[in-house]
């Protein structure tokens, strides 16, 4: 007989049954939580130890735990009784955030709270944690591997007179040009290079061109300038 209810039965069984905890237990929650903080803490450290942009942001960082611990407790609650599940989807559904993410391994680790949030809402303990380590493990030597051939930004400000000296120079790099403003006194050229090592010595040499005004090389990894 219990085969034949339909939809609208179980919404009414599940409404008329005010014991909203009946399929998980306060020592089920309190595990969860835990778990949820422990992996939260670990995303925490993690992103501290790899956090290769330009400002640190404490907060961004923090937010990640508690990320972690109100997922658990999300699927911890819309688990118990089918009419919560809706609600709260409905509630979600109507949130909008406008924090712009200017860094996409930041999204990483946005997914990487979410989803542990979920194992440990679920009960999934040990996905939960053995998925959280082998990430954090990937993370930790992605970020510590050396970047061969870093891009750095090159910036000349130079007179007319110096113009076939400095392409000369840089004709002894491999450049790309970015961007030059011609104005009457001088003119700025902007070109993007890649160096293999720390040997910087051609910046004084361009320096010491005549005519020459200023040059600058700046360090720079997508869109943070270093």
């Amino acid at each position: 007989m219990a085969d034949n209810l339909n939809f609208s039965d179980i919404v009414k069984k599940s409404v008329l049954n005010l014991e909203a905890f009946r399929n998980i237990s306060y020592l089920d929650v309190i595990i969860g939580l835990l778990s949820a903080f422990a992996i939260g803490m670990f995303i925490y450290w993690i992103y501290r130890k790899s956090f290769r942009g330009v400002v640190y942001s404490y907060n961004y960082n923090v937010s990640f735990v508690l990320m972690t611990m109100i997922t658990a407790l999300i699927i911890m609650t819309i688990s118990t009784n089918i009419v919560l599940s809706l609600g709260m989807v409905g509630a979600l559904s109507i949130v909008r955030f406008r924090t712009a993410v200017k860094d996409p391994l930041d999204i990483v680790y946005m997914f990487w709270a979410i989803a542990a949030g979920i194992a440990s809402g679920a009960k999934l303990y040990p996905i939960a944690l053995l998925g959280s380590l082998m990430i954090g493990l990937t993370l930790m030597w992605l970020s510590r591997r050396k970047v061969k051939d870093q891009p750095y930004l090159l910036i000349i400000r130079h007179s007319s007179v110096a113009t076939d000296a400095v392409r000369q120079e840089l004709r002894k790099l491999d450049y790309r040009l970015k961007s030059k403003t011609v104005r009457k006194e001088f003119t700025e050229i902007t070109v993007e290079i890649r160096l293999r090592d720390d040997n910087t010595a051609f910046i004084n040499e361009i320096s010491e061109i005549s005519g020459v005004q200023d040059a600058s090389l700046i360090n720079y990894t997508g869109d943070y300038a270093q």
